[in-house]
């Protein structure tokens, strides 16, 4: 499966088949919601801290997988196989989040304009 990784996508494999993820807007407003940030510099900061809960993963792929086209709820995400097992949905996570945020000083700056 070809992703776009300028638009943010990623693709995994999960429950043996290979699936499309993208934060969009609409992810990302989910995400502020689930995670009660103000906007998305703190979203950001949120996960910059890189220590995530099996919960924050199950948020995450889940609006992942609901941003690239599919139609599953969290409580499905839970009972998931994602290649490489917990560290997997891990680094899914990381990805997920380096394709929507960039990387580093940019993720700092998600919720900032720059002149």
């Amino acid at each position: 499966m070809a992703v776009n990784r300028r638009r943010g996508e990623v693709s995994a494999i999960i429950d043996g088949t290979e699936r499309r993820l993208c934060l969009t807007l609409g992810a990302l407003a989910e995400l502020e919601d689930a995670f009660a940030a103000d906007n998305l510099g703190a979203l950001a900061e949120r996960f910059q801290s890189g220590r995530l809960s099996a919960r924050d993963l199950i948020r995450i792929i889940g609006a992942g997988l609901r941003g690239g086209g599919a139609e599953v709820k969290d409580a499905e995400v839970e009972r998931m196989r994602i290649d490489g097992a917990a560290a997997g949905a891990a680094a899914l996570a990381a990805e997920l989040l380096s394709a929507a945020f960039g990387s580093g000083e940019e993720a700092a700056g998600a919720g900032t304009a720059n002149p």
